[in-house]
Formats: structure tokens, C-alpha cells, sequence
């Protein structure tokens, strides 16, 4: 093929890809994207300043790869990447995290419909500009719950705890179905004032959340009745 010939073709070739790819972004609904980000919201806030297990997603859009303000949790990965989020970069990452930024930790195994992913980013890009507003889902505020959540004292005797809340009720957990949790954040509990809350399952599971892990050994006292 004369070059002139070869030149044109990959022109034409440059030419489609650049439309198919501007009528995918034209075709894209943020109605749609909305819905598709269900998936997103078990580890993600799509309010400003709400960090949960991952960053929150409010005005990523145009910003480096792993600089959310208030997260810091992110890998060395996605820290050291030039990755700015936009749409190719989005589509990429959504595609397959771990192809796109090996060594990442997001536990996401990525979104193989082009036009779900496509939907995703026109909300992302939406939600960034400000053009639609998101509720805040955060989780509850563990510093304003009523008094049969308020734990005041725990005691451990052979394969179960005794806690004690303050309602004075006293509940009795199998060791392995109560967990011990920590959230310092601004919704956690107050220091001193750990929360007792459900944990799923069929109501015989549970966690109790403390504002600092030293508050754990420091309540907790054995004490066989």
C-alpha cells in the first residue's frame, strides 16, 4: 500500500474511533449512571468529605489518582500513578482496577458492559460538577444512639461476653458472634462511650465500637458469675 494510501487509512481509522468514542459519551445517561453506582456504595460515599472504606467519590472528576482529602488508606500503587480521573482513565479503571494500576488494593473485579461503565462516568462527572446532588449515607452517629445501645460495662467469662448497656439490661454473646470495632471518625462514638449495634446474621451476632483501641482492655474485665 502506497504510504499516501496507509497515512489516509489509519486517518480514517483515527476519525472513527474519535466518533465512536464521542457518541458513547453522548449516548451515556446519568440517570442510568445513578443506578449502576449501587455498586459503588458499599464502600463509597458519593458525599464530599464522607471517607468509608474507600475515598469518597465527590469531585474526583479531574483529580490525581489517590489525593482525596481525609483518606488515608490508599495504596503505594495508586499513590505513585499518574493517573488523572477522566473519562478514558475512568472507563480503564472501572474495566479492571487491577489491570489498569497493578498493585492496587480495591477488592473490585471491574464493570465489563462498555455502556454500564459509560453510564457511571457521565454520574461521576455529574456528581463532580455539581449538576446532580447526592444524599449523604454515611454511617449512623454513634455519639447520639438510645440507651439500650450505650455499653457500660463488658464482662468475659469461658466462650462468652456479658455486656451490660444503658438500659441495664444485660445480653449474653458467644465470643466468636461479638465483635470489637473502632471508628475514631467524627460519627464515632465519644471516648469512654462505646456503642453496642447489630452485625447481621439472625440477631445473634454483634459489634461493639469504641472510639480508641485502648478503651478495649481498659472496660473489659474477666469476671465468671
Amino acid at each position: 500500500m502506497p504510504a499516501h494510501d496507509l497515512f489516509r487509512a489509519l486517518l480514517v481509522g483515527l476519525f472513527a474511533i474519535a466518533t465512536l468514542t464521542t457518541q458513547a459519551h453522548a449516548a451515556a445517561n446519568v440517570e442510568r449512571g445513578a443506578q449502576a453506582s449501587r455498586s459503588c456504595v458499599a464502600c463509597h460515599s458519593f458525599a464530599a468529605g464522607r471517607q468509608l472504606t474507600g475515598p469518597s467519590l465527590a469531585g474526583i472528576w479531574g483529580k490525581k489518582a489517590g489525593s482525596v482529602d481525609g483518606f488515608g488508606r490508599y495504596s503505594e500503587a495508586l499513590k505513585t500513578s499518574d493517573v488523572v480521573w477522566q473519562h478514558d482513565t475512568l472507563d480503564a479503571w472501572l474495566r479492571s482496577p487491577s489491570a489498569f494500576i497493578p498493585g492496587n488494593t480495591m477488592p473490585f473485579g471491574g464493570i465489563p458492559d462498555p455502556a454500564v461503565r459509560a453510564d457511571l462516568i457521565a454520574y461521576l462527572q455529574a456528581v463532580s460538577s455539581g449538576k446532580v446532588s447526592v444524599p449523604d449515607r454515611g454511617p449512623p452517629d454513634l455519639k447520639r444512639v438510645e440507651a439500650f445501645r450505650q455499653v457500660v460495662a463488658i464482662r468475659y467469662c469461658a466462650d462468652a461476653y456479658r455486656v451490660t448497656t444503658g438500659d441495664g439490661r444485660n445480653t449474653i454473646w458467644w465470643e466468636f458472634n461479638l465483635r470489637f470495632k473502632t471508628d475514631g471518625g467524627p460519627n464515632g462514638p465519644e471516648l469512654g462511650k462505646p456503642v453496642i449495634v447489630g452485625n447481621g446474621m439472625q440477631g445473634d451476632r454483634a459489634a461493639i465500637v469504641f472510639s480508641r483501641p485502648e478503651e478495649i482492655s481498659s472496660l473489659v474485665r474477666r469476671d465468671c458469675p
